[in-house]
């Protein structure tokens, strides 16, 4: 989803929610405990309905076409040219462990071409039915790009198989032009990285195929438009293309920050650098200090800057209860000037969120899973959906309610259902979220093991059936985790009613003979808010003395 900074798209960000979307993790195959590559994305917008699409695998008739409609807004954009068979998709992964994230950073905004046929999403979706590895996925991508023209913003692409991982950063050509400038950085096996609506990818070899590719022309048509006229070797993409600016920094590079800092505590210093008072730039990768797992990457996608002086749960903004929702627009004026919210990983705006995970020792089907959520990471949980599974759940339909219809039997309107009703006391609310995440993800650690070790001897004997067992288990742990959810929604909403809290004892409310409750906690409010409501009119609040009373008029 997009980062759009340019005049030109105010009206749409007016009308689609595009501003500052969208958040990348990344993680090698040696820089991980088991061996796995790791991708992870997080899709925000206030106009995205979170759910899980599934394309199965198809044969297709010599001169079949395919309707492209832009992945944002629906719009026709024309027809491309279908090939003679194209893989299963779950989300945002393919049958093969193929899986393909986006983050967008805008970039100049003459170079923005919308009458070309083929849109970010579109490129994605494609790709994943057509690309069996990480390589050949960024071939696919830039030769429809070249054949059919880019519609969108700049955009970082993370591409990733069981073996790889890629960064690939994409600019359009403008009106005038065809296709678009790219390039792409092969990420280290023993290393991380991570992108965040800011393009990242700065100087680059030139003469390095095997970990690094881009267009013929990415350096060339930067001289003809005068954006850049060194030495080859000085060239950088990000810099040329999408110049910084001190939101991109603060609302976006900040999450990059934020991550690494995890990875590595040494990446702090590079706080400084977020705040717009220091110039030199983070590096496109890290080597993390230790192994990266699973439950690090979900803690990663669950951040808000806890611990440090962005924390969005802290300050005026947060309220009494520490409730990480700001009201957009992200950046707004007072008095002639110009302010930014913080902006971290976990959002309220978000569809849905993913943790791909890569596995180059098993057969594909069973190797890759999808561990998908919808709505704010904070207050999801991810759920294991194998790559080789026939179907999706009713709970993560795309059908199955939308942006403008509730559904008891959606996951995204349950998720945000609960997380909604947490931001009003987040403080206290957040520890109950954060009980049935702990419970979910403990009983996942235990279980997948198990699946994956039934789901290889089943494979090597009958993969149709194995590939059936995986979506009975997939599925139904995403109803499960559902229902737990909606029960966990109608725990909260007794328990915290009317802003007071119900006192519990071994799981259940305590009551009194008659049923009811024997004491309710009046929790009021932290000193520090106090005065926020009592110091601008110190007198307006204050309850006068009996002396006062007695001294009226």
């Amino acid at each position: 989803m997009k980062k759009i900074f340019i005049s030109l798209f105010l009206i749409a960000e007016t009308l689609f929610g595009f501003s500052y979307a969208c958040t990348n993790f990344l993680v090698g195959k040696n820089a991980s405990t088991t061996g796995s590559t790791f991708i992870s994305y997080a899709a925000d917008s206030y106009f995205l309905f979170g759910a899980l699409a599934f394309r199965p695998a198809a044969d297709h008739a010599p001169g079949e076409m395919v309707d492209v409609h832009d992945w944002d807004t629906g719009k026709y954009m024309g027809k491309i040219k279908q090939v003679a068979h194209t893989y299963s998709v779950v989300g945002n992964m393919n049958e093969y462990q193929v899986a393909i994230g986006e983050t967008t950073f805008g970039g100049r905004e003459e170079l923005v071409d919308t009458t070309s046929v083929m849109d970010y999403g579109t490129l994605i979706y494609t790709a994943l039915q057509r690309a069996k590895t990480a390589r050949e996925a960024i071939k696919v991508m830039t030769s429809l790009v070249e054949e059919y023209g880019y519609a969108s913003e700049g955009e970082s692409f993370s591409i990733a198989d069981p073996e790889e991982i890629w960064i690939m950063e994409m600019v359009g050509k403008g009106p005038k032009g065809k296709g678009a400038v790219w390039v792409a950085r092969r990420i280290p096996d023993d290393c991380v990285s991570a992108h965040a609506n800011q393009a990242r990818i700065t100087t680059f070899p030139l003469d390095k195929p095997d970990e690094c590719l881009f267009s013929p022309d990415v350096i060339s048509f930067a001289r003809e438009k005068g954006y850049f006229n060194g030495n080859n070797t000085e060239f950088s993409f990000s810099d040329t293309y999408a110049p910084l600016d001190y939101v991109a920094l603060r609302a976006c590079e900040a999450r990059v920050w934020s991550f690494f800092r995890k990875m590595d505590p040494a990446m702090d210093k590079y706080l400084s650098y977020v705040k717009g008072e220091t110039k030199e730039r983070m590096p496109l990768w890290i080597k993390p200090t230790k192994k990266v797992e699973l439950k690090d990457l979900i803690f990663a996608m669950r951040d808000r800057y806890e611990g440090t002086e962005l924390d969005i749960t802290k300050g005026v903004g947060a309220g009494p209860y520490g409730s990480p929702m700001r009201c957009s627009p992200l950046t707004w004026k007072l008095d002639g000037k110009e302010y930014v919210h913080e902006r971290p990983t976990a959002t309220y705006q978000t569809g849905f969120s993913f943790i791909a995970q890569m596995r180059h020792w098993m057969p594909d089907p069973v190797g890759g899973i999808f561990w998908f959520g919808v709505d704010d990471a904070a207050c999801s949980e991810y759920v294991p959906m194998y790559c080789g599974i026939t179907k999706v759940p009713l709970c993560f339909d795309e059908h199955n309610g939308s942006l403008l219809k509730f559904s008891w039997t959606s996951s995204f309107w349950i998720f945000n259902w609960v997380s909604n009703m947490a931001y009003t006391k987040y403080s206290y609310m957040i520890e109950d979220i954060r009980k049935l995440q702990t419970k979910w993800e403990k009983q996942f650690s235990d279980s997948v093991p198990a699946i994956d070790k039934t789901a290889l001897e089943m494979y090597a004997k009958d993969p149709v059936a194995a590939r059936a067992y995986l979506t009975d288990f997939s599925n139904k742990q995403a109803e499960a985790v559902t229902a737990s959810w909606k029960e966990l929604g109608e725990y909260m909403m007794v328990k915290y009613m009317d802003g007071n809290i119900k006192i519990e004892k071994d799981g259940k409310f305590e009551q009194n003979e008659f049923g009811i409750p024997s004491k309710i906690n009046r929790v009021g409010y932290p000193d520090a808010y106090k005065h926020q409501i009592v110091d601008p009119e110190p007198d307006k609040f204050r309850v006068k003395s009996k002396e006062e009373l007695d001294q009226r008029k």
